[in-house]
């Protein structure tokens, strides 16, 4: 079993700054990876951004690319989202997941995940 605890989400106005962090325990044995998702009202759930745990391998979407930053520190582990230049649209319950193996895109391929923290963004 592996848990994941999420913090850092809130209320932030458009252009301003957050910092999320998932923190894991449990099973954490590599090679494993983390993403970080998020959701919208009424739409489905999307990858933000992944990392390998093992090579710090990096994934963004297209959406967040040059504005967000995933990272990840060993000794804590405990992964970071920091997320720059936020827009409305940014808006979503954002989760952490946890998965043995490579990063994927796609949320069915995760084994764990966090409770979700609330990130709105205001114009």
């Amino acid at each position: 079993q592996v848990q994941l605890v999420e913090s850092g989400g809130g209320l932030v106005q458009a252009g301003g700054s957050l910092r999320l962090s998932c923190a894991a325990s449990g099973r954490t044995f590599t090679p494993y990876a983390m993403a970080w998702f998020r959701q919208a009202p009424g739409k489905e759930r999307d990858i933000v951004a992944a990392i390998n745990w093992s090579d710090g391998g990096t994934y963004y979407s297209t959406s967040v690319k040059g504005r967000f930053t995933i990272s990840r520190d060993n000794a804590k582990n405990t992964m970071y989202l920091q997320m720059n230049s936020l827009k409305p649209e940014d808006t979503a319950v954002y989760y952490c997941a946890f998965r043995w193996g490579t990063f994927s895109q796609y949320a069915a391929p995760y084994n764990y995940w966090g409770q979700g923290t609330q990130v709105t963004v205001s114009s």
